[in-house]
């Protein structure tokens, strides 16, 4: 099949074009993207041997309002009119909810909707009309796709962000659901619902707290904190945010407390979902010797050789777990129970560590009772 693209080169044609050289190779796609930058020659080739089209070339921050009705309407019946002297291929449009308004903006988005339904009337194949909220993700440009694309680039800059109006609700959807859905359309199974499709799901929230959210990405990294990733468009958000980090800033450097033992690290905070460490041990170094009431962990041997020890207090049974980074295991470290973790080994042990609760100085769980002996 033969995929023209138009706007290929764009935050929602460069998604789509990466998404599709993903797709299986037996499906025996070629690409045929077209940009503002290519000739009229490249486009009347591509629409020639088209077999299937993602409109999603349009102008919406022209210098001049009238580059609306000829970036939007007039190069759609032009496209239209190539694509109808050939094979009168579907016609995927990414239109705008703006088309409902009357504005310069809507009015040309509208005239390109009338443009490809009439098509596919006179010509009986399937159309697919879409009103896409504001879309948001990776690749987007600051300061003139969205608010979250600018509110992103400029806070992973320390740069200020302007919200005039924080009560203003926001309909927002992300670049994957929609590459996603595209699709699927072009596959028969678009979401249909009355004269138009729909991308699912859609999010909402205001642009105040959407602000405070990005703004509070910055701080998690430096605290070594992600967010909770159980919230769809918190995790979405968040994506889109790293995707505009200055590539000279891309890492941070945990605090590593060290002494004649080894080494132990705290890498992650989750919140609600725990911390995940480094922990390591030099060879025969025996390290914890103490239990707790409420807090819970998994170590995970991943260099190294040694053993895990458990007993419960009052009690003289010893339970031995050998680890080993050869063969790793997650052990659980139940409540309830002291355990020690040795290095049998001749070369440093390095032991990830899960624990269910970030540690918390004040309330550290945590009561120091030796596996082997009772004090």
């Amino acid at each position: 099949m033969n995929i023209l693209i138009t706007g290929a080169r764009g935050f929602m044609g460069k998604n789509l074009c990466e998404a599709l050289k993903t797709l299986p190779a037996e499906k025996e796609y070629k690409l045929f993207p077209i940009d503002v930058q290519d000739s009229a020659e490249a486009l009347e080739a591509a629409a020639a041997c088209a077999d299937f089209v993602f409109h999603l070339a349009g102008v919406n921050r022209p210098t001049d309002p009238a580059e609306f009705k000829t970036g939007n309407t007039d190069f759609t019946v032009k496209l239209l009119g190539l694509l109808e002297n050939a094979k009168k291929p579907p016609v995927l449009l990414s239109g705008s909810i703006q088309a409902a308004l009357d504005n310069p903006y809507g009015i040309s988005k509208l005239g390109a909707e009338e443009a490809v339904r009439g098509y596919g009337q006179r010509n009986n194949v399937p159309v697919y009309l879409y009103r896409l909220p504001n879309a948001f993700g990776k690749w987007s440009r600051p300061n003139y796709n969205s608010a979250v694309a600018t509110f992103c680039h400029n806070i992973a800059r320390g740069l200020p962000i302007t919200v005039n109006d924080p009560s203003v609700k926001l309909r927002l959807a992300y670049i994957d659901d929609i590459v996603k859905e595209f699709i699927a359309a072009m596959e028969g199974n678009a979401n249909i619902a009355g004269d138009f499709c729909e991308v699912q799901p859609v999010h909402e929230i205001l642009l105040g707290d959407m602000a405070d959210l990005i703004r509070s990405f910055a701080v998690m990294r430096d605290t070594l904190t992600v967010p909770d990733q159980s919230d769809p468009l918190t995790r979405k958000l968040y994506a889109t945010y790293l995707s505009f980090l200055p590539p000279e800033d891309f890492s941070r450097t945990p605090v590593c407390h060290s002494d004649y033992r080894g080494s132990f690290t705290e890498l992650i905070h989750m919140g609600g979902h725990g911390q995940v460490s480094l922990n390591v041990s030099k060879p025969h170094i025996t390290k914890g010797e103490h239990w707790h009431h409420t807090k819970h962990e998994k170590f995970i041997v991943i260099q190294g050789q040694g053993v895990i020890r458990f007993r419960k207090p009052g009690d003289s049974t010893i339970i031995t777990y050998k680890v080993s980074g050869d063969a790793p295991t997650i052990v659980d470290i139940p409540t309830g129970y002291t355990h020690n973790i040795e290095n049998t080994g001749d070369t440093d042990m390095l032991t990830l560590m899960w624990a269910n609760e970030v540690f918390d100085p004040e309330n550290p769980d945590t009561f120091r009772l030796p596996v082997e002996k009772e004090n």
